[in-house]
């Protein structure tokens, strides 16, 4: 890690016509955004003018007619992302992509490719897929238990990582007089041989100017806290207040320090939904807006995702919330104890538990100064090193990164430039050495385990 002073880092989700149901239908909303690829350079240029760290594409492999219209119809990942980097210059670029139904080669040479087309810009959010239905959409018979698909993520991204060193940094010498490509003995072929994979390699694209992409991760169960502190160079949560988000924070730096890491090369970066007003009658006008777009129907709807898109719709609105027992558990099992736990704490009804899952939190709406009070607060009390934004609004980002953003560099909690040019820069991360490389070679056993890993 670099000895340069701890600053925020912030993301922007870009999420077309939004995370839920409804924010499609606010008058100026551009109803085509998931599928317009002018909106999404119109964010990321947003971002980008901001000195965000990157923006963050999410993904599924599964839909059905009540998904949400993002969901319905939307760019993959990589794709875009891989347009982006030609109208984008500093700004990472963050792609979800699966490892239960992917193979780890074809994902090593995708995001290599991405990572040399951006100049060093690519991250990975890893991720296990929850929804079942996934399965039937890649030939599978059943779709994998919540621990066994845990296990496939740490092979794959072990593999992956073993993929992206197969050529030496200074392998390719390209010598015209003497016809010598690249250098014998800089090839490294990996001949993994696991559980889930058998891989030859090498693979057929060198490692970039960071040596790696950074990997992205958003685990809260047992299983996901202890994988994301063992691979992760940042990590997606959702926490409802401080002290969750401060008790997850050390939780996994702590987990980060048991596999041999350095607790602050990790970035635990909440994800929030900030709504910001000039004055505080817009703010309440501005959040009134966001309420008045999700209708009970869709928060019902939306509330059955991490339990597999279970029906909510078959229970009474306004009895107490339903005993599901395991239910979850093999889909987004994190996000779905969440929820069954906050409800039987707080003896809410079904109703008042999808409303406040579909609703901003309103630690982070409010003027400018407020939302940056909140957000500092957060930061320096040790609840987040970052966060995600995403925004509620159409102008959600625009509003956050002309009003807020300032603020924080008036702090100097955030960068007013760019440190360099690779998202590894800007996160302030070393490049990984290869690990075929002489200088590895020379370090001590102890530091060879925590850079190979």
């Amino acid at each position: 890690m670099s000895n340069k002073k701890r600053q925020l880092k912030l993301g922007a989700m870009v999420h077309g016509v939004g995370h839920g149901w409804g924010e499609w239908r606010h008058p100026d909303a551009q109803a085509d955004a998931s599928v317009n690829f002018s909106w999404y350079k119109g964010q990321a240029k947003l971002a980008e003018a901001a000195k965000f760290d990157f923006v963050f594409i999410a993904d599924s492999l599964h839909i059905h007619d009540k998904s949400s219209p993002h969901y319905l119809n939307r760019f993959e990942p990589l794709t875009i992302l891989s347009a982006l980097a030609a109208t984008t210059e500093n700004i990472g670029l963050v792609a979800t992509v699966t490892v239960s139904y992917t193979e780890p080669f074809q994902v090593a040479r995708q995001l290599a490719s991405l990572d040399h087309i951006s100049g060093g810009r690519a991250g990975w959010n890893v991720v296990t897929s929850w929804l079942s239905g996934t399965a039937e959409n890649h030939s599978k018979s059943e779709h994998p238990p919540h621990a066994v698909r845990y296990r496939i993520a740490k092979e794959h991204v072990s593999v992956v990582k073993g993929l992206w060193d197969s050529w030496e940094d200074d392998a390719f010498v390209r010598n015209k007089q003497t016809g010598e490509f690249f250098t014998p003995g800089k090839l490294h072929t990996l001949n993994h041989q696991g559980e889930f994979f058998s891989v030859k390699g090498p693979l057929n694209i060198a490692r970039s100017r960071q040596g790696q992409p950074l990997i992205f991760q958003a685990g809260t169960s047992e299983d996901g806290r202890n994988f994301a502190a063992e691979y992760s160079d940042a990590i997606f949560v959702h926490a409802e207040t401080f002290e969750q988000s401060y008790a997850y924070t050390q939780d996994l730096k702590k987990r980060a320090i048991g596999f041999g890491r350095d607790a602050n090369s990790l970035s635990i970066l909440p994800g929030i939904r900030p709504i910001v007003g000039r004055t505080q009658e817009e703010v309440e006008s501005r959040y009134q807006q966001a309420v008045d777009l999700v209708s009970i129907e869709d928060a019902i709807v939306a509330l059955g995702r991490p339990f597999n898109d279970h029906d909510f719709s078959q229970y009474a609105l306004d009895a107490p919330f339903p005993e599901l027992g395991e239910l979850g558990a093999n889909s987004q099992k994190g996000g779905s104890d969440r929820i069954k736990q906050l409800a039987r704490e707080q003896n809410l009804t079904l109703r008042e538990v999808a409303l406040h899952f579909s609703r901003p939190r309103r630690e982070f709406v409010g003027t400018p100064d407020q939302v940056a009070d909140t957000i500092e607060q957060w930061f320096k009390g040790g609840a987040a090193d970052g966060f995600i934004i995403n925004s509620l609004l159409p102008d959600g980002l625009q509003y956050f990164t002309e009003l807020v953003v300032p603020l924080l560099q008036q702090r100097g909690l955030f960068r007013s430039e760019y440190q360099g040019s690779t998202l590894r820069e800007n996160f302030g991360l070393a490049v990984p050495v290869n690990r075929y490389s002489t200088e590895l070679k020379t370090l001590t056993p102890t530091l060879q385990v925590s850079i190979a890993v």
